[in-house]
């Protein structure tokens, strides 16, 4: 077999039709563009979001940038866990983000996140339970039951040098 015997396969490329080439053909003329107007033009081409000369949609609409977050965009995401999930460990487990997500609990981007517990439905065996933050009802239920609630320090950066300069000069 040599390069110049390759075929594509029998049926799957269809013959194009020829158009405009005599009225005989069916076709000829106006090449099955009707008469006149845009679309029986050369390059005729209107925009598929075109309504008609009415503003489109996405000129209507205003700017959207970027997805979610875009209202605060250093607003911290919280990835969200209720108590009832935590009864996939075994009773003296240590629950991290990473043990969540070697559970299928949250993604693997939600656990390089932050976590937050909340205190949604029971929890019968003693846990160690690190997360950076919990509500209420959760630190309360865990210790309830015997565990422990460990959380995770988030680094915050210090302000810059020039933020303290001009608080200095606002005083």
């Amino acid at each position: 077999m040599k390069l110049s015997d390759l075929r594509p396969a029998p049926g799957s490329r269809k013959t194009a039709r020829r158009v405009g080439r005599g009225h005989g053909s069916g076709r000829g003329k106006t090449a099955g563009r009707g008469t006149k107007g845009q679309k029986a033009r050369t390059g005729g081409h209107i925009h598929r979001a075109f309504n008609g000369g009415q503003t489109r949609l996405s000129k209507r609409l205003p700017f959207l940038r970027g997805l979610g977050n875009s209202n605060a965009p250093f607003r911290d995401e919280y990835a969200i866990i209720n108590v009832a999930d935590l009864d996939l460990f075994e009773a003296g487990a240590q629950v991290t983000p990473e043990a969540l997500v070697a559970h299928d609990l949250i993604s693997a981007a939600e656990g390089r996140g932050v976590l937050k517990i909340l205190g949604d439905g029971e929890l019968d065996r003693v846990l160690t339970v690190r997360a950076h933050k919990f509500s209420a009802s959760a630190k309360t239920k865990i210790e309830a039951a015997g565990g422990t609630v460990e959380i995770i320090a988030v680094k915050v950066y210090e302000k810059t040098k020039r933020r303290k300069d001009e608080r200095a000069n606002r005083v």
